[in-house]
């Protein structure tokens, strides 16, 4: 990382803490930093290009997140989400996708649907290919288009917010092929009801494709920790 990548850009919104947190929570959970590992306020200063303050500060708001534990006298360590969380986290999607795809079938622009029509295009090409590491990339990108198609700031944050914390979970599902050609073909048929401009059909759909995600990641015995 360099110091204008925890800089951002003007106008963002975020104060420094905040920009500070937002790439310590990133690295978290992207599995930058192990669980129990400690985390070295002058250490992750000098890499940011920041003073210990926000550091300090951001690693208390994680703490507050479930993220970060801080033992007296000694320092503060990487507190990895758990199975328990991780299964939350799937029920709570199951409902959120489903009105998501309900609401973007109702407001998808022909722009939004030609760019997740171009991904799944995209993630045919590298299924066929096994490039495992791409479709976790594409796979993503489908998911914020219908985000920013559901039409919701708030509805788009949460599931944003949800996608990142489990980054890894989903990182390691798909490179299972079975489950990457099921993903696959899920989201045709989600894109289809969608295009088709049916709200009921596409949010059954969503929610079934994550039920069977987190079905997936429980037989697997994927998940953040134990």
């Amino acid at each position: 990382m360099t110091h204008l990548d925890i800089m951002g850009e003007p106008g963002d919104g975020l104060s420094l803490r905040g920009k500070v947190y937002k790439q310590l929570r990133t690295d978290i959970l992207s599995g930058k930093y192990k669980d129990h590992e400690e985390l070295r306020e002058n250490t992750i200063a000098k890499e940011y290009g920041v003073s210990r303050t926000p550091v300090r500060e951001a690693i208390r708001q994680l703490e507050l997140e479930g993220l970060v534990h801080t033992v007296p006298n000694k320092g503060a360590y990487v507190s990895s989400i758990k199975r328990k969380d991780v299964e939350d986290i799937y029920a709570i999607r199951a409902l959120l996708e489903g009105l998501c795809a309900r609401w973007a079938a109702q407001h998808i622009t022909k722009e939004q649907l030609e760019e997740a029509q171009e991904i799944l295009f995209m993630t045919r090409y590298h299924l066929e290919h096994e490039h495992f590491d791409q479709l976790y990339q594409y796979d993503g990108k489908f998911h914020e288009v219908l985000y920013r198609a559901c039409d919701s700031p708030i509805l788009n944050h949460v599931l944003r917010d949800f996608h990142e914390y489990i980054q890894n979970v989903r990182q390691r599902a798909l490179k299972g092929r079975q489950r990457a050609v099921l993903c696959q073909e899920e989201h045709e048929a989600i894109l289809e009801a969608i295009k088709n401009r049916d709200p009921e059909l596409a949010a059954e759909l969503a929610s079934r494709h994550i039920e069977n995600a987190a079905a997936n990641i429980i037989r697997e015995g994927l998940n953040a920790g134990d």
